[in-house]
């Protein structure tokens, strides 16, 4: 089976190539741009047959010239939800998934593509339909954007499409995000560095601490994934979070206590943590005031209808591991 991933040298690109190496997966021709160079350390013990930087790759494979492709996973996408370049944003996230859309359904070639939860915007519900989409930022539309050319197709082409709605994904190779890295990694960092973190005070109706969302390890990510994989019969769009919405203080205290245990040290408790100045809480920016999503908790009914039963990890276990990780890995530092 030959297979190409967009996004190969990303975050869950990476762990996606990685992933499918160890099922035995080694016809990969992997699709990224390296102007940010270190993200090769992603690719450390991968095997692949060929690599393309994401220019040159679309015109490529539009004319035929990669030869048989019998699935494309898309993970390549402008992320940056800070981003107001609208013409950078459709023509990364709509224009080239519209392109590989086309190639696919015209070879027969099974599409697996990432959207995002971005979709729905400031919403209390996260359904896979359109009364629930109300994107806040142009990324979430051009998401969206995307997801609508692929709805009429579902049900009615031959090969196989499935789009993921991920939530807040966090775990290993996220280095290269900078900023727009998870919680979990930055709580790692703040506290490696300064023996505390922070987090936002109150907010409207939410206490200190107790805004919510939907964290899910990148590992459940690639599982479900692959699951696809083994499943060419089924097509939609998917949310694919955990369905159990965690407050942001569970993965502080679980960065920090797993700290403290590498160190020999007991577990506190989240009141001991906060006594101790260990966990902080800073008044809530003005600048985020009516733009900031207190609450996202997906919906998995859809994606338990399709049969995938993928039991996912907790905030407590998936952020320890985490931790670990990123103490092993100092060549990430």
């Amino acid at each position: 089976m030959r297979i190409v991933i967009t996004g190969a040298a990303g975050f869950i690109g990476s762990n996606l190539v990685h992933a499918l190496n160890a099922k035995g997966y080694d016809q990969l021709i992997l699709v990224d741009d390296f102007t940010q160079a270190n993200k090769y350390k992603h690719l450390l013990g991968a095997r692949y047959i060929d690599y393309f930087d994401k220019d040159q790759f679309y015109t490529l494979f539009e004319e035929g010239k990669l030869g048989s492709i019998d699935v494309v996973f898309h993970e390549g996408a402008c992320s940056d939800t800070m981003e107001h370049n609208g013409r950078l944003m459709m023509e990364t996230n709509y224009r080239c998934s519209k392109r590989l859309l086309d190639r696919c359904i015209k070879t027969g070639a099974r599409l697996i593509y990432a959207s995002s939860a971005a979709t729905y915007g400031g919403g209390s519900e996260f359904i896979e339909k359109p009364e629930f989409e109300k994107p806040l930022n142009i990324y979430g539309y051009s998401k969206l954007a995307f997801d609508n050319v692929v709805r009429p197709l579902l049900g009615n082409n031959e090969s196989q499409i499935v789009g993921f709605r991920y939530f807040n994904v966090y775990g290993p190779r996220e280095h290269h995000k900078e900023r727009m890295a998870s919680v979990a990694f930055h709580h790692f960092n703040q506290f490696k560095k300064e023996g505390g973190v922070k987090l936002f005070g109150e907010y409207q109706s939410y206490k200190a601490g107790q805004q919510a969302r939907d964290f899910i390890h990148v590992d459940d990510v690639v599982a479900v994934n692959l699951w696809f994989l083994d499943h060419p019969d089924k097509s939609g769009i998917f949310n694919l979070g955990t369905g159990r919405a965690q407050p942001f203080n569970d993965v502080a205290s679980t960065v920090i206590n797993t700290f403290r245990g590498m160190n020999q040290e007991k577990s506190l408790p989240l009141t001991d943590l906060v006594d101790l100045s260990l966990l902080e809480y800073i008044p809530f920016p003005e600048a985020l005031v009516g733009k900031y999503q207190s609450f996202t908790q997906a919906n998995l009914e859809h994606l338990r209808q399709s049969g995938c039963d993928h039991s996912f990890m907790d905030v407590q276990s998936g952020t320890k591991k985490y931790v670990q990780w990123l103490l092993e890995h100092a060549e990430y530092d």
